[in-house]
């Protein structure tokens, strides 16, 4: 089973590379992890900076964004649809109409 990571550690690990200058092979031995694991931490801060590790269930902003965008294209599609569709309740002739004055 995967164990998870709250986002300060993986940024706290990051940071004992980056600033403190440990090999990754060290800090994976400290910290129980695999290298792997470490190396592609490091390349989602350089990604995504202070956005990297957003959280289970949660988006990146663009992710988020992109997604809202999405459901909007297929709401107005489906309202487009449903104007499209013939009307079945108005009548088929001006004789029908009634006007009520």
């Amino acid at each position: 089973m995967t164990k998870k990571y709250d986002k300060e550690f993986k940024m706290q690990t990051v940071r004992l590379i980056q600033e403190e200058g440990k090999t990754v092979a060290q800090v994976a031995r400290e910290m129980g992890l695999h290298e792997n694991t470490i190396y592609r931490w490091i390349a989602e801060c350089k990604q995504d900076g202070s956005q990297a590790f957003p959280g289970s269930g949660q988006l990146k902003p663009e992710d988020k964004a992109m997604r809202d965008l999405q459901k909007r294209i297929r709401d107005l599609e489906e309202e487009n649809d449903i104007l499209k569709r013939p009307c079945t309740t108005l009548p088929k002739t001006g004789a029908d109409l009634f006007i009520h004055l």
